[in-house]
């Protein structure tokens, strides 16, 4: 027998809170794998929110600061 048909049959046998448990112990196992599959995808991500919020700012009137405009004050 496949270990899914076991892991299948064993649940059947459970009552329905227990099998609730394993299904979300299942779904938890599920996104544990989705992640360690892809690491590249997790390192591209920080990049790609960077990437995108900073979009169009080039375009962007901004004050051209100098070195002039940077003062101390202390209050």
């Amino acid at each position: 027998m496949v270990v899914a048909e076991r892991v299948y049959q064993s649940v059947l046998q459970l009552p329905e809170p227990f099998q609730a448990e394993v299904l979300n112990f299942t779904e938890y196992l599920l996104l544990k794998a989705q992640r360690t599959a892809t690491p590249e995808d997790e390192n591209a991500w920080p990049s790609l929110s960077l990437v995108l919020a900073m979009r169009g700012m080039e375009d962007e009137d901004t004050p051209e600061y100098t070195l002039a405009d940077l003062k101390e004050r202390f209050s």
